[in-house]
């Protein structure tokens, strides 16, 4: 029988005592908890989505991110890499799913949230055959895209929100840049365990601020039962093709995300390269989950970047350790009280916030692109796909020649544009050494 040990921290299935695991855990928890909620307020915002729904809609990706993570932890027979990732909402998908959202309703994009994440589950079950079209390079010029795609995003929030009546107003500059301010200092400044939460101490900081200045409401808080149960369905689901086609190019390239974080994670942490059966789990309880997840009416879930840089950095990879995050998640979102506070963060708080984020991701992908070297075929691969994706989609207007299918996955979709074009491509140019032939 093996012995409880805090030494099993840092082995992937070692017994630890559970008053050693829950602080580790606990900080799993703290380094994605705000990247994990802000998706769903950002589109709730947007969108128009009262605030009561919005609360609930806060609960249920809580326990989605957690039924997530036990799933990666502790597959169920394929589904599932089990290994030491933590799950939650997806930015990838926010700038596709606030169009649809507020051009079609949300229960299309629930529906194209089911579809495809069913679709990507099923490629994950096969990752084996297709992960050779997506070399290094194609990765990163995507995860690039992301972040330029996002940007725009966490400047109307800065702002105070798309269709506030104090949009660019002069408390919400002064929320936005303290929030920002804070967040940047404590990421340069502060050491250890506390760096890795300068996003969520920016936030507290900025929220302080904001309701001294008469910026939080909060009415509704507390009318509402003490615990609760997640709501399912809180939007019916209504199935078009335009969307799903959308929706499951974007799954495409969250798969790619998935392919970099869980490689990241088990060359960093684990010290060994990655087999193939847990890249397709991975992949596969990104997508079935985050159908699980449209029928709670949230977005995608992925594996979060953040959490795969603090298990590299602290050595923890202890499943039991990252399981208690999930239960601790799993615990909050049952509580609507909860949910309902953290619906009064005020837009430009968020934007603060999420400015860091969204920059944080390009940075990786400027990362990502060091590593795969800057020979010629790789500077054309990436120039062209992102030149192309970022200029033609902030020009929407020159797709009207198309079919509205066409339109709706591409028109304002700059990193579908990237991913098709990149992974084009690296398929047709030559390989590297004929380039000086």
């Amino acid at each position: 029988m093996t012995t409880k040990s805090s030494e099993n921290l840092y082995t992937l299935d070692g017994r630890v005592p559970l008053f050693k695991a829950l602080p580790f855990g606990l900080q799993h928890v703290l380094a994605m908890f705000v990247s994990n909620i802000t998706p769903i307020i950002i589109l709730a915002n947007v969108v128009g989505i009262e605030k009561g729904v919005t609360a609930s809609l806060i609960q249920n990706c809580m326990i989605i991110a957690s039924i997530g993570t036990l799933i990666q932890l502790y597959p169920i027979w394929k589904i599932g890499s089990r290994l030491p990732i933590v799950m939650g909402l997806s930015f990838t998908f926010l700038s596709v799913a606030i169009s649809i959202g507020t051009t079609q309703g949300m229960g299309t994009l629930m529906g194209a949230v089911i579809v495809g994440g069913i679709v990507e589950g099923l490629l994950g079950l096969c990752a084996k055959y297709w992960l050779k079209l997506i070399p290094h390079v194609v990765a990163a010029t995507v995860v690039t895209s992301i972040g330029f795609s996002l940007l725009p995003i966490g400047a109307n929030s800065f702002a105070g929100g798309v269709g506030a009546s104090n949009f660019g107003a002069a408390e919400n500059w002064i929320v936005g840049s303290v929030t920002l301010l804070v967040c940047l200092l404590t990421q340069i400044f502060a050491k250890g365990f506390l760096r890795s939460l300068s996003v969520l101490v920016g936030l507290v900081v900025g929220y302080i601020l904001a309701l001294c200045m008469g910026m939080v409401d909060f009415s509704g808080v507390m009318d509402c039962s003490i615990i609760s149960l997640p709501t399912f369905l809180p939007f019916k689901p209504e199935f078009h093709v335009g969307p799903i086609l959308s929706i499951i190019a974007i799954y495409l390239v969250s798969a790619t995300e998935t392919v970099g974080d869980t490689s990241a994670l088990v060359n960093g942490a684990l010290k060994r390269q990655i087999h193939k059966v847990e890249m397709g789990g991975a992949i596969s309880c990104d997508g079935f989950v985050s159908s699980i997840s449209g029928l709670f009416g949230c977005t995608p879930i992925t594996s979060f970047s953040q959490n795969v840089g603090l298990a590299s950095l602290s050595g923890v990879v202890n499943r039991f350790a990252i399981g208690t995050s999930a239960v601790v998640m799993l615990l909050g979102g049952i509580f609507p009280p909860f949910g309902r506070l953290l619906s009064t963060i005020p837009q430009a708080v968020l934007g603060g916030c999420t400015i860091m984020m969204f920059g944080s991701i390009l940075f990786a992908g400027f990362g990502m692109m060091a590593k795969s070297g800057f020979s010629q075929r790789n500077m054309i691969i990436t120039s062209l796909s992102l030149s192309v994706g970022l200029g033609f989609t902030s020009a929407s207007k020159m797709f009207e020649i198309f079919p509205q299918i066409v339109q709706m996955i591409f028109a304002e979709n700059c990193v579908a544009v990237v991913f098709l074009l990149a992974v084009i491509l690296n398929l047709v140019l030559p390989k590297e050494n004929s380039f000086s032939k």
